[in-house]
């Protein structure tokens, strides 16, 4: 555990271009007053960004995620299945349509989970 917090920690500290522009966004309660948490280590995983309220993560991929596609289907089934809802988003996608994602991100929050 302390580990995951450690490494949680560190992860903070070196946000990518997109996980650092979306959490501008995130930050300060802006999107409906709902309070997000960056980094932040949920069982045994790391998730990019959740809202521990209405159990939404958000998870910003680059070009690694196509290596890495089985372990990420792995970990969001297991966090599926603790209740929360995954969001997925390109990297270039957050740096180009933010708007899009940011009435995505509010679409989950206030929607009733399927």
């Amino acid at each position: 555990v302390r580990a995951t917090i450690a490494r949680a920690r560190k992860l903070r500290s070196n946000l990518t271009d997109a996980e650092s522009y979306l959490w501008r966004h995130l930050r300060f309660r802006q999107i409906a007053g709902h309070k997000f948490r960056r980094q932040r280590p949920i069982g045994p995983y790391i998730v990019d960004f959740v809202c521990l309220e209405k159990k939404v993560v958000i998870e910003v991929d680059g070009g690694q995620h196509a290596q890495t596609q089985t372990l990420d289907d792995t970990r969001d089934k297991w966090l599926r299945s603790q209740g929360y809802v995954v969001l997925r988003f390109w990297n270039n996608e957050v740096l180009r349509e933010v708007e899009a994602i940011k009435e995505a991100i509010l679409r989950a929050l206030t929607e009733p989970p399927p």
